[in-house]
């Protein structure tokens, strides 16, 4: 059974991904209904290379930080040296859930200028955080991941990688 969902909304635009995020912020501060910890933008950068924002708290607990999740979304071609491929084959047996037809749609919408917002979130809440990037405008997809998963890609993950793909929460 999935311990955790990583909830992906895609957006026109890394402005508008942008702008999701804050407002997530602004309602996980002001509703009791969810409380949101690990939070990132993937985007490509002007090189066409993964480049993740980290907009959560640093740790997500157990396992694998939402940075080093999001760049995983991402299919190989994309992730220039980031994290290697013995991680890739860990979260992908461990139970992420994403086929490579997925990795490669997502490539395809973050090379057409697309930004993606991604949560990590408890099973629970899910649902409501699902509903939150629908209502701000992204297109919602949501993949279940089991602690053990972030636990194998922690594990598996250089630690350059790790703090390459997570760098320091802003604000």
């Amino acid at each position: 059974m999935a311990d955790k969902q990583v909830v992906l909304g895609t957006f026109a635009d890394e402005a508008a991904a942008d702008a999701a995020v804050v407002s997530l912020k602004e309602w996980d501060k002001a509703s009791d209904e969810v409380k949101l910890s690990a939070i990132g933008v993937l985007v490509l950068d002007d090189a066409g290379q993964i480049k993740v924002h980290k907009l959560g708290t640093r740790s997500i607990g157990k396992g694998a930080g939402i940075g080093l999740v999001l760049a995983i979304v991402a299919p190989p071609t994309l992730l220039a040296g980031l994290v290697g491929g013995g991680v890739i084959g860990a979260f992908h047996h461990k139970g992420l859930g994403l086929t490579d037809e997925d990795r490669e749609r997502i490539a395809a919408e973050l090379t057409g200028g697309k930004a993606a917002v991604g949560v990590l979130a408890n099973v629970d809440e899910a649902g409501i955080v699902s509903g939150k990037l629908a209502e701000l405008g992204g297109e919602v997809e949501a993949y279940a991941v089991t602690d053990e998963a972030l636990e194998a890609v922690a594990a598996a993950a250089p630690p350059e990688a790790a703090d390459a793909a997570a760098p320091a929460a802003e604000g």
